[in-house]
């Protein structure tokens, strides 16, 4: 048994493997993010697309804690954050190609910058940290992009 969650940890971890591939690991995580986001029936409901949100990060905190080592609290290849934290940007966001676009920017942006206070959630520890950042980042992002979408548009 323990097996088998060892390899569903690493396959959820890591994105099914997109976390090891040579260049930026984390973006591409992201795109892929916004690709699972664009065809997903489920994100026409809104609510059910939270769910999936909220279900994405417990599972994450999981899986990217089953890749971490004593060496290493917080690996490359451990991804999910990046498919969680896209998620949650794209929260009640139209589904067309330039808002998509755009919240792949912001997310990404927030994402390497980690302004404050972004940051302070890495010091969380093991999967929690490799998770509480982006999932953070989700939020300001989400926040700012539906603020925009219901003010001008």
């Amino acid at each position: 048994m323990s097996n088998l969650l060892d390899k569903a940890g690493w396959a959820v971890g890591t994105g099914l493997g997109i976390g090891y591939m040579p260049i930026a690991p984390a973006t591409w995580a992201s795109g892929a993010a916004v690709l699972v986001y664009g065809f997903s029936s489920l994100a026409e409901d809104s609510l059910g697309f939270f769910l999936l949100c909220g279900l994405a990060g417990l599972v994450g905190v999981w899986a990217c804690q089953t890749l971490t080592s004593e060496s290493d609290h917080d690996p490359h290849h451990a991804v999910w954050d990046e498919f969680a934290g896209m998620w949650v940007t794209c929260l009640l966001l139209p589904k067309t190609l330039p808002w998509l676009a755009v919240a792949f920017v912001v997310f990404r942006v927030l994402d390497i910058l980690k302004p404050f206070p972004i940051r302070r959630f890495e010091a969380l520890p093991g999967g929690l940290g490799i998770m509480a950042d982006d999932l953070a980042a989700g939020v300001v992002g989400a926040v700012a992009l539906n603020v925009v979408y219901r003010v001008f548009f």
